[in-house]
């Protein structure tokens, strides 16, 4: 391939390929062609062109394939473009002389299309340089069409586009005959045709005027014909001619009108009514024709109104947002009218009612939704809220009719409803999208929303009162603040018109809708809401009897809220139990006999109001299986069992009942259906057992008797397919765009889609992904698929005998029928069995023995020769899913003989189809392809029928089956790799564009192919480099083709191939390709393009940005993407797209390439990413901070001046994001907290601003975050500040990071100022929304959570600055005084335990920050007064604003106090296991009720630490001495304790003594903190264990406490061995050294108890003997010490540990190891420094507590740690500094040699003895190896010999061989020539000694 680069073709190398060989060679030289002539000079290019030009033309007659005649013609065009023009007419005379000849073989075709596209190609690029011979060349291609087939019309169609675009307004002389030829074209019988033409017309209507004027009426009926009978991409096409034709019509009229007399004036009413006919009427009445022409009652083909609709969108959107927002109320009235009671045509059956319906809601959120921004959306709402009240009046006007009978005929009301239904929808969708930002449209009572959705919940039509249902749900969703207030609402009124039956059902609609949303809305709603609605909804039960005329809707709605209930949770529903299954129990008759008896009595009526409440009943308790699964104990499951019997009994009588009553009887026995099998479905099947048989006798039944005549395949199948085998099926069994319209198509016109009215229960379920409003189907079809759905649980269970019979009895029945009623038949029993075996699979079942396989065999084989495609594809994944269960190689291989045979033998479509399927499939289950031998057969089969021209369908089938085997067979597939990719590229080379579905099957083919090759693709062998080009190849092949999911294919290629060969990508081409899609019409294709986005970004983030932009500005005329890359970056134009995109994964695809790209390039282009956030922040800042939505009058006069340009473009230059919506803005927000994160992480000149102003004048491109301060502050107060709840969660999340990084950063202009002190009034701007009254409970919490930050900080140092925040939390703490007391009605009470909570802890926060201050400053005084005497002055101003904080707490911090410990004592609850659940308070704690105690807990764990901080810290402060002045008065006033919370007064025991409350205190503390440090969970927050470590140190620093924990060894040495596993698993230094204080302070307080006790007993014994007295400290008399008993025991594990860790040569065992024995000395961190250091402080401290015989045991282990720490870090430092760990350990061996146990009677000589074995040791240290004297620091050795001279007794080292050694090393050191040697120890041992 590599010969096929150059600028001429090489023929040498081209004659000796062969016939393929030489098309793949010439097609990669074009390629290369097209890259290379835009370079080459034009000198080279004259100098060949030509030659050039004869091999270009030569091609012409080599019969090229699509993709190789469209680049001869590009190149063609692109070499006279560049060269010379002057042989360019023999070109187009050759091409035209091609095009007229005679030939019509096939074999001449290529050669004619060639012709056609080189004409296109060449008028295009040239245009008008070619003067008038355009005219011969357009009769010559116009006359061809007449006898072309599609294949040239689709080719000539193009061409005269291309001819078109060139010349432009040139072509004026031939508009009239291409506009004839595109006519007749529009409707051809070929889809691909038709597309070609509407791109055609589209092109023409730019010039041609005569198509938006005088012929606009025949283009718009000839646009209704072409919808006819089209696909997906017909409608795309056409819509968009139409639309964009119509949109000119209305916007050209004053440019052209007064240069054409002839021109027809055309308004906006004209244009929608021109549509409004086609979506009424289609295609068969002529436009203006009056209604009479229309004779019958043919309902418009719903192609025709779902092309219609795609046109009204495009009409809108060329128009432009700004368009729509001044016309929208003209636009909303002809939208709603076209489901009006004016069209009665439309709406005349339900079926059609709900497809227009569909239609209309697709055109509000397509135009509402998608283009408007949220100003707009608000203005919007308002008006669908007056069309609302307007349609309210004339329903009332006709209801309040005094004669009954015209009352109940009235058309209006009736009618009305359609428009109703779409109008709540819209409203519903549009307030859901604008979250809370939407609540100053509710707050506005002039407009009315919340009283106009509730004025129509009582409207006679029943879909309309539960689609205001639906609305209410939406608006809670969006404004959880409303829940509450709605339920109230909605309760109260069904109460009051219970004997309404509208009322009745439309308010229990909107209870259960509203119940429905609480589970979205976090906040949630008080408890005890649950109780009111039981008692409604038992209310309503029970009273259902006593009036006939409602019993029916009571009995429906007491359910339904029962139902709806469930939703909420086990929390709220345990309470109500009892009472539910009461009624479950009572709904059905006890006994056989009993039903039996209920037969004889009643009439259609009562058996209609008895089946509606148990199909109640069943919904109920489905509802409460799904969504309370944590209640179905055993106990529960055995109260609800007993019904069921009766249940299914009831199911198997319907059809004697349904006879004996007749048809009024027939839907409320299928919903009695439905709701039984889907009960079934859920519940585990052991619990029914008894009832298999009779249920599975009713769901054959059901199966194979449909009452209906509907096709339900595209309900039941597309789940039971594979996704990937779905592609095959076309797009609308896609995700697309238009999904919500295009649903309509697939089902025929005999059913309608899903909608509300269908099933009222669905009305409180979680909609299904990607739909805005629930559409459960109807119930004839819900029930077969619930039928399907049980049908696969309860055929895994049976036993395998009745497995046969219930098979074989489904096959008979498949075989009776006839006609079309066996398809539909075959369908429902396939999907029931495929279910059976995904179940049998999914619980390891197997089939049975062959009896049971052959007619399970049977029946899939004839699926699988269906002629309905998506039954075979069905039927191809049952027999996977039967192969996986029956698990037998020897049955596998038996089924892929089957098919091996009949695909032999078999000629038709169907049976090749699906048998070729069935091979790619059948392994899929079983691990993939292991046999070679299968394999071969496979791809020689799959080969032929990929080659097999004559059908389309075949090839597609077969290549999509081949890319199947290709991934399941893995590696054995290499051998198959070459030959399958020659075939996959010669197809690509040959097959038409046109059969798209083909080449969709190749681009699969290649994808399984690439990763099939996987890495390999990196090789530089000549293989792998043949099979690399061979890809790149066929993904360049399918970038060229037309069809877009074929490109979307091509994308996800070379995703692949830029995986697994990342140097072989052409990235910039595949960027390029990427830009130019990313806004493509299909969803297919954008997703594609963004995936690969996100995986290139993750590797060469930088690279694609800059291509991006590159690209932009070489403005290539082929590179024209759709979004602003220039001025905005890719990056902009992603967060452009994130704002308009709807669909969901799509959206997170977008914001995960948009974080990769943050993290690799924001620090670099820091300016940039921040604008891009601050432009979107700032795009809606002016609708922000003014609630109300008046424009003002600058903008108005914007609005004029943009009045002559209608296109939507024009406002997008002057702002790049023109009113973002809510969630991108929160998106920036979120970035803008990771841009600093990424800052962090960088350089610290960020958060230095006189280091960031050096460097930046230093080099000006050098960028900083420090510098950009006020725009992180600016961005933060306008998210703090906007609308949107969550937003503002973000703005004050990024307001709390900004003070936390920045708060140190000084103010280099002034002096001991910070540079946040000038934002100090934005913060409190930002902050003191967040408290106003009406501000949800989680916004205050974060926003108390800043403002302790912000206190905290110490940015703000005079005290009337800081009172303006800290006011703000004074008025919090009000709120938490009250407790649970103060609670809102509006959320859930467990939001007021999150806020006190909140409030609680930022207080906490704030007080451990002023102690801290205060003590610091405390200790620098003290220090500063030592050495010398400091400025008082700057000491006085710091220390007044640290006690300034201080007092501001004071103030409060009796409240605090009680408050603080009664939260402790929740928490402490809390954390009790499930067994002590029982000894918890009935009525909860002091901040949380009994019934929300799962949802506070979160909360407390949350906050515990800091709160348990700041009580020990107070508790300090005091010093456990408790006064309270009014102690006499009244109990209120006493402080919380433990023992007196949860208590009454009354139950109080009366006095109870400090110590007692001391003695409480400490122990909560004590326990919580143990509690928590035993079993720290892995994810616990490092600032909790800190805090909790940090409480311990404040409780131990006072005397009281110490000599509790003194006085009791057990719990001191529980505290050790819980801080040794904390200091074994957590590896943080702070951690770990925070832990030794501890240890520290736990030890001191055991000396101070010791010392205690022998100064009592000397006390005590003073007139005794001294040796009569006990020994205390450890050890006793015999020196013994108890591991788990003994503190000094605890001590020294803790520290051997601390110190091993950090210096490994110490361990005795290692010591030997040769990984140790380096010889080397190891130079520890500062951390690891500081924790050698505290561990030794400890050590030298243990002797202490000891007996002296305790003292001689634990003598040699402290010596020998203390002088291994001072060998192996006693190392010369180049700056002459000691050590930290050498300072540490000779202030330890001062310490232990001075320890009074050296002296005692009883210990002496032992320590002694011990004593000189250490001196020798450390003596010893000079005689080791030469090599390392060289960095052993001696000075430090040597005052460890002076320390042992000068510590201890003389009678240690006056031996004669000690003295003699230490007057060695003494000398030595004096003679050294090291003057710092010489001089250094006598003056640190001075220093020593007097220290």
């Amino acid at each position: 391939m590599e010969l096929a680069h150059s600028l001429l073709l090489n023929e040498e190398a081209y004659n000796q390929l062969g016939e393929f060989q030489k098309a793949e060679f010439v097609f990669e030289w074009l390629r290369f062609l097209e890259k290379l002539l835009p370079a080459t000079s034009r000198a080279d290019i004259r100098e060949n062109q030509k030659k050039l030009v004869e091999q270009l033309t030569s091609l012409l007659n080599k019969s090229p394939g699509p993709p190789t005649r469209r680049l001869v013609a590009k190149n063609l065009a692109v070499l006279y473009s560049t060269g010379d023009t002057f042989s360019v007419y023999q070109t187009i005379d050759k091409c035209n002389e091609l095009i007229r000849s005679k030939d019509d073989s096939p074999s001449y075709l290529p050669t004619k299309l060639a012709a056609v596209v080189c004409l296109g190609y060449l008028y295009k690029k040239l245009g008008r340089i070619l003067g008038n011979s355009f005219t011969d060349t357009v009769g010559n291609v116009l006359k061809a069409m007449k006898n072309a087939e599609s294949q040239g019309r689709y080719e000539i169609m193009l061409s005269l586009q291309n001819i078109l675009n060139g010349l432009g307004a040139a072509a004026i002389p031939c508009h009239r005959d291409i506009y004839k030829a595109a006519r007749s074209c529009l409707t051809d019988r070929s889809m691909a045709v038709r597309c070609a033409a509407a791109k055609c017309l589209l092109e023409l209507q730019n010039e041609a005027v005569f198509m938006w004027s005088t012929d606009l009426d025949s283009v718009v009926t000839l646009c209704f014909k072409s919808f006819e009978g089209s696909n997906y991409d017909v409608r795309l096409a056409v819509s968009k001619l139409l639309g964009t034709v119509l949109a000119r019509a209305v916007t050209s009229k004053q440019t052209t009108a007064s240069t054409r007399q002839n021109f027809r004036r055309i308004s906006l009413e004209e244009a929608m009514e021109l549509l409004g006919t086609g979506f009424l009427r289609g295609s068969c009445g002529f436009l203006r024709a009056s209604g009479d022409m229309l004779k019958g009652t043919s309902s418009v083909s719903r192609d025709v109104r779902v092309g219609v609709t795609q046109a009204y969108v495009v009409f809108v959107s060329t128009l432009g947002g700004q368009w729509l927002e001044r016309n929208f109320s003209a636009f909303l009235s002809h939208i709603l009218d076209l489901v009006s009671q004016s069209h009665p045509k439309a709406i005349q059956t339900q079926m059609d009612a709900i497809c227009c319906r569909r239609c209309i809601s697709f055109i509000l959120r397509a135009t509402v939704g998608g283009l408007l921004g949220e100003k707009a959306q608000i203005a919007a709402a308002k008006e669908i809220c007056q069309a609302i009240w307007k349609l309210k009046k004339v329903v009332d006007a006709a209801m309040s009719d005094s004669n009954l009978e015209t009352r109940i005929t009235t058309t209006d009301v009736t009618a009305s409803q359609h428009v109703l239904v779409c109008t709540l929808q819209e409203l519903g969708s549009l307030i859901h999208g604008l979250g809370t930002t939407a609540a100053p449209l509710l707050q506005d009572s002039s407009t009315g929303i919340l009283e106009a959705v509730i004025s129509v919940i009582l409207h006679p039509s029943i879909s309309v009162r539960l689609t205001a249902a639906w609305c209410l749900r939406c608006i809670a969703i969006a404004l959880p603040s409303y829940v509450s207030l709605l339920l109230d609402r909605c309760i109260e009124r069904l109460s009051v018109l219970k004997s309404s039956p509208e009322a009745v059902t439309g308010y229990s609609f909107a209870v259960a809708a509203l119940l429905g949303a609480v589970k979205l809305c976090p906040l949630g709603i008080p408890h005890g809401k649950g109780k009111v609605i039981m008692t409604v909804a038992e209310d309503l039960l029970c009273s259902a009897s006593q009036n006939s005329r409602i019993s029916l809707q009571r009995t429906q709605a007491g359910w339904l809220l029962i139902a709806a209930l469930m939703t909420l949770g086990p929390a709220v529903v345990q309470h109500h139990l009892p009472r539910m299954l009461l009624l479950w129990k009572c709904i059905f008759p006890l006994s056989p006999k009993d039903l039996e008896m209920e037969k004889t009595r009643g009439d259609s009526f009562t058996w209609q109001v008895t089946l509606e409440g148990r199909a109640g009943a069943l919904c109920a308790i489905k509802s409460f299986v799904s969504h309370c699964a944590g209640l179905l104990t055993d106990e529960v499951v055995q109260r609800l069992l007993p019904p069921l019997p009766s249940a299914v009994d009831l199911l198997t009588q319907l059809s004697s009942i349904y006879k004996l009553y007749g048809n009024s009887l027939k839907t409320s026995s299928i919903v009695y259906r439905h709701k039984l099998y889907e009960l079934l479905a859920v519940l585990p099947p052991k619990t029914y057992e008894g009832s298999f048989s009779a249920v599975l006798r009713e769901l054959v039944a059901d199966l194979t008797v449909p009452d209906s005549q509907i096709d339900a395949s595209t309900f039941l199948l597309p789940p039971l397919c594979h996704a990937n085998d779905l592609l095959l099926l076309g797009p609308l069994l896609q995700e697309t765009d238009h999904r919500f319209i295009e649903e309509q198509l697939l089902l025929g016109n005999s059913t309608a889609g899903g909608s509300l009215e269908y099933d009222p229960y669905s009305v409180y379920e979680k909609v299904a992904k990607g739909d805005s409003v629930p559409k459960p189907l109807p119930p004839m079809l819900s029930v077969i698929s619930a039928a399907a759905h049980l049908f696969g649980v309860i055929f895994s269970h049976v036993a395998e005998s009745q497995r046969l019979q219930v098979l074989e009895q489904l096959l008979d029945s498949i075989k009776q029928a006839k006609g079309s009623r066996q398809q539909i038949v075959q369908l429902n029993v396939v999907s029931a069995f495929s279910t059976s075996l995904k179940h049998l699979a999914s619980c390891k079942g197997s089939l049975g023995p062959e009896e049971v396989r052959r007619p399970a065999l049977t029946l899939v084989m004839g699926a699988l020769e269906s002629n309905n495609q998506l039954l075979r594809c069905a039927a191809a994944e049952c027999l996977a899913r039967l192969a996986q269960v029956v698990s037998d190689s020897a049955f596998t291989a038996g089924l892929a003989q089957v098919s091996f045979d009949k695909l032999k033998s078999a000629r038709d479509v169907v049976s090749r189809t699906g048998h070729s399927l069935a091979l790619g499939c059948l392994y899929r289950y079983l691990g993939g392809i292991g046999s070679t031998q299968h394999l071969n057969a496979c791809v020689g089969i799959l080969y032929t029928l990929s080659q097999d021209s004559t059908s389309p369908d075949v090839q597609a089938w077969a290549l999509h089956s081949l890319s199947l085997i290709v991934d399941l067979a893995g590696p054995l597939f290499h051998v198959h790799v070459e030959p399958t990719l020659s075939l996959v590229l010669m197809l690509l080379l040959t097959v038409p564009p046109a059969y798209t579905e083909v080449h969709q099957s190749l681009g699969r083919c290649l994808n399984a192919l690439i990763t099939a090759l996987g890495p390999e693709l990196q090789g530089s062998s000549t293989t792998v480099s043949a099979l690399r080009t061979s890809c790149l190849l066929g993904c360049a092949v399918m970038q060229d083709n037309p069809d877009c999911l074929v490109q979307a294919q091509a994308i996800s290629c070379l995703q692949q191939l830029h995986m697994f060969a990342p140097r072989h990508v052409n990235l910039s081409s595949l960027v390029s390709c990427l830009c130019v899609n990313l806004c493509s019409s299909y969803l297919l294709l954008r997703r594609a393009v963004v995936a690969c986005l996100r995986q290139l970004v993750q590797r060469e983030a930088a690279e694609v940005s800059e291509y991006a932009v590159a690209l932009v500005k070489e403005s290539r005329e082929d590179f024209t993407p759709d979004v602003n890359i220039r001025e905005i970056g890719l990056e902009g134009a992603l967060l452009g797209l994130l704002d308009k995109e709807l669909d969901q994964r799509l959206c997170q695809d977008i914001k995960e390439t948009l974080s990769h790209m943050l993290t690799s390039m924001a620090v670099e282009k820091l300016s940039f990413w921040l604008k891009l956030c601050k432009d979107v922040l700032a795009a809606s800042a002016d609708f922000n901070t003014v609630a109300s939505v008046d424009t003002t009058q600058e903008e108005e006069t914007a609005k004029a001046d943009d009045a002559s340009i209608l296109t939507s473009t024009s406002d997008e230059r002057s702002h790049p994001f023109s009113n973002p919506r809510w969630s991108t803005r929160v998106f920036a927000a979120e970035c803008v907290c990771k841009i600093i994160s990424q800052c962090e992480n960088a350089d610290s000149a960020h958060f230095d601003i006189t280091l960031a102003q050096e460097r930046k004048q230093r080099d000006s491109r050098d960028d900083f975050l420090v510098l950009h301060l006020a725009d992180l502050i600016r961005m933060a107060f306008m998210a703090a500040t906007d609308h949107s709840d969550q937003l503002r969660l973000s703005g004050l999340q990024t307001l709390l990071i900004v003070v936390r990084k920045f708060a140190a950063v000084p103010e280099p202009e002034f002096p001991g100022h910070v540079i946040l002190e000038q934002y100090q009034a934005n913060v409190g701007a930002a902050l003191r929304p967040a408290f106003a009254p009406e501000t949800p409970p989680d916004v205050t919490a974060k926003a108390c959570q800043v403002c302790s930050a912000w206190i905290a900080s110490g940015v703000v140092s005079d005290l009337n600055d800081l009172r303006r925040v800290h006011q703000l939390l004074v008025s919090s703490l009000v709120k938490a005084q009250a407790g649970k007391e103060a609670q809102s009605q509006q959320y859930n009470e467990s939001t007021s335990t999150m806020e006190i909570l909140a409030v609680l802890k930022a207080w906490a926060e704030v007080y451990i920050v002023a102690v801290e201050k205060q003590k610091n400053l405390s200790d620098a005084h003290n220090h500063s007064l030592k050495i010398v005497n400091s400025t008082e002055e700057s000491y006085r101003d710091t220390a007044s604003s640290a006690s300034g904080l201080l007092d501001l707490v004071q103030a409060d911090l009796g409240t605090l106090s009680k408050l603080w410990l009664a939260a402790l004592q929740d928490f402490a609850l809390l954390t009790l296991p499930s067994e002590y659940a029982s000894q918890l308070p009935a009525e909860g704690g002091t901040f949380y009720t009994a019934e929300t105690i799962e949802n506070a807990r979160p909360h407390y764990y949350n906050s515990w630490a800091l709160i348990l901080y700041a009580t020990a810290l107070w508790l300090t402060s005091t010093g456990f001495i408790v006064v309270d002045p009014d102690e006499g008065v009244t109990n209120l006033s006493r402080p919380v304790t433990p023992t007196t919370m949860c208590q009454d007064s009354s139950s109080r025991p009366l006095v109870k003594s400090p110590e007692d409350v001391n003695t409480d205190r400490f122990h909560l503390i004590l326990g919580i903190s143990v509690e928590f440090l035993c079993s720290p969970r892995s994810d616990a927050a490092m600032e909790n264990i800190i805090a909790c470590l940090r409480a311990l140190q404040a409780l131990f620093d006072v005397p009281w406490p110490r000599s509790k924990i003194g006085g009791d060894q057990e719990l001191g040495v529980e505290l050790l061995n819980v801080l040794h596993r904390l200091i074994l698993t957590r590896e943080s230094p702070d951690t770990q050294l925070a832990a030794l204080e501890v240890v520290r302070l736990i030890l001191f307080a055991a000396q101070e108890h010791v010392k205690e006790k022998r100064r009592s007993a000397e006390v005590d014994d003073g007139a005794a003997e001294k040796e009569t007295l006990p020994e205390f400290g450890e050890g006793k008399d015999t020196g013994g010490l108890v591991p788990g008993k003994s503190l000094v025991f605890a001590t020294l594990e803790l520290c051997v540990c601390i110190l091993v860790r950090q210096l490994p040569q110490l361990n005795p065992k290692l010591t030997c190891s040769p990984s140790v024995q380096s010889g080397k000395h190891l130079l520890l961190s500062e951390d690891g420094s500081r924790l050698v250091s505290a561990a030794l402080v400890i050590l030298s401290d243990v002797p202490a507590i000891c007996s002296p015989e305790g003292s001689v045991s634990v003598l040699p282990t402290i010596l020998y740690l203390i002088i291994g720490v001072l060998k192996e870090t006693a190392v010369k430092l180049r700056d002459g500094q000691l050590p930290l760990t050498v300072a540490a350990s000779l202030q330890a061996l001062k310490g232990l040699l001075s320890s009074p146990m050296a002296r005692a009677e009883k210990s002496r000589a032992a320590w002694t003895d011990l004593l000189r074995s250490a001196l020798v040791t450390v003596l010893d240290c000079w005689d080791q190896a030469d090599g390392l004297l060289q960095e052993l620091d001696e000075i430090s050795l040597l005052t460890a010999v002076t320390v042992f001279i000068m510590s201890t007794s003389p009678e240690v080292t006056t031996i004669e061989c000690l003295q003699k050694r230490c007057i060695e090393k003494f000398k030595l050191t004096l003679d050294s020539k090291d003057p710092s040697v010489s001089t250094g120890p006598v003056i640190r041992i001075f220093l020593l000694t007097a220290y």
